[in-house]
């Protein structure tokens, strides 16, 4: 028996595919079909498949022409697929000649030629796109732009802002100050306007039929972040809170492991974020356009404590040095928790330094992310011997806004909030802001 074995990633399962597939059939007597998993299709910069890849399985097991399915989740696995099933021949599309070679040494090689004429990424930039605003000024507003370019079926088509961007190519990109403006010409609005005026954004963004992906907090305080959520849900709209830590995969992975009993019982999460460069803004003459510490890393730091420990904690202090507490502007704070079985702390910083590390401590073992976390491609589970340490490392493109962006539009095509931050999480930390406003809970350091 002749066994075939062929990869891809089969999104949007297209005739192209199939006749590729009757190509591969034909040469042998058994086909195996490698499907490529969401995480690897990442690392290799396929970012916005448009299907998961149980959907992408079931697409191929319905051809009827899989005689085996497997999952292809990292580089090099093709040889050790090859040499564990006893494949005779590997055989990919004509556009890849020459890139496989190297598994002749293995078993036979052939290219098959692909069908003209279509692509799943042709049918993907064929979609209508959805037309995304910003309102806001930002260095993350140039980030946004930029990874947005690397998601199909998003167009950026209008920024509101109060000072013209010479960055934008004003032939695809309509700037104005007129929020209305903005409203009126896009189908979704990205919220990156200062913290006190999120709120005030998201409402007329949601009122007028739109979309909603924003900073973090999406509120200033737990009862507008509900009626955000509420109303979204009434017009049946996406409200997203916009913290690209959340999609990277180390994060996702790391958080799985920590709830997963791997290091034991979690009694503590410790997590840092401050950044001295950022702190430059303290000084600025206008303080209606600056982000506090409180607001700009707070949402960051709380992300791993909310989604490991969960948001009913029985008790919370805040300390703050203020750089300027007439404008409300902390130079550091720290928060810390108590739950029911564990405890957990966070310090943020805009004007004072720390190592921004992330550390979950367990009863067995922790898990260590070095610095700065919230950027991470990489962290370790450690233990009493280090023999049985382990390290893990998942690629992460664009801090993880591209990710974001394509989790956006997904939820905006399937009209299913798929968001990596909960809801309750959202209305956690923007009780944590409102409690910060209200000195609530609150010690005054200095």
């Amino acid at each position: 028996m002749i066994k075939v074995i062929t990869y891809g990633t089969y999104d949007m399962l297209h005739y192209g595919h199939i006749r590729l597939l009757e190509r591969a059939k034909a040469l042998g007597d058994y086909l195996i079909v490698g499907i490529t998993s969401d995480d690897y299709d990442k690392t290799r910069g396929k970012i916005n498949n448009q299907q998961s890849l149980m959907e992408r399985i079931r697409a191929v097991r319905d051809t009827g022409l899989a005689d085996e399915i497997i999952v292809e989740e990292y580089e090099g696995q093709k040889i050790d697929d090859i040499k564990r099933l006893g494949a005779d021949i590997f055989t990919v599309g004509s556009d890849w000649e020459g890139k496989f070679d190297y598994l002749n040494e293995y078993c036979k090689v052939v290219y098959l030629p692909r069908t003209e004429g279509i692509s799943s990424s042709e049918l993907r930039t064929e979609q209508r796109k959805i037309k995304v605003g910003i309102v806001g000024k930002s260095v993350y507003q140039t980030k946004f732009v930029a990874e947005s370019s690397f998601v199909n079926g998003v167009d950026i088509s209008c920024v509101c802002t109060s000072e013209r961007d010479n960055s934008f190519d004003e032939s695809k990109v309509l700037q104005t100050t007129d929020y209305d403006e903005l409203l009126s010409s896009v189908d979704a609005v990205f919220v990156i306007s200062t913290p006190d005026m999120h709120y005030i954004h998201a409402k007329k963004a949601l009122l007028a039929g739109k979309h909603v992906l924003c900073a973090s907090p999406i509120a200033t305080s737990e009862d507008e972040c509900r009626e955000l959520f509420e109303l979204a849900k009434k017009n049946n709209l996406i409200l997203m809170d916009a913290i690209k830590t959340a999609y990277s995969t180390a994060y996702g992975r790391l958080i799985l492991l920590a709830k997963s009993g791997k290091i034991g019982q979690v009694v503590s999460v410790d997590s840092v974020c401050t950044s001295l460069r950022d702190g430059s803004s303290m000084s600025d003459t206008d303080s209606s356009q600056k982000w506090n510490s409180i607001c700009d890393w707070a949402p960051t730091a709380l992300l791993p404590v909310f989604d490991i420990l969960g948001t009913n904690y029985i008790k919370k202090t805040i300390s703050t040095l203020f750089s300027d507490e007439e404008a409300n502007l902390d130079a550091f704070s720290k928060i810390d928790f108590i739950f029911p079985n564990s405890v957990a702390s966070i310090k943020v910083a805009k004007a004072a330094k720390a190592e921004g590390e992330l550390i979950v401590t367990g009863t067995k073992g922790y898990i260590y992310v070095p610095a700065p976390w919230w950027k991470t491609d990489y962290f370790e589970i450690r233990y009493e011997n280090p023999e049985d340490n382990r390290r893990f490392f998942y690629q992460l493109e664009g801090e993880g806004i591209r990710y974001e962006i394509v989790a956006f539009a997904k939820a905006i095509e399937s009209k299913n909030n798929i968001s990596c931050i909960s809801e309750n999480t959202s209305l956690a930390i923007a009780s944590i802001i409102g409690d910060f406003n209200e000195r609530k809970d609150f010690f005054k350091i200095g």
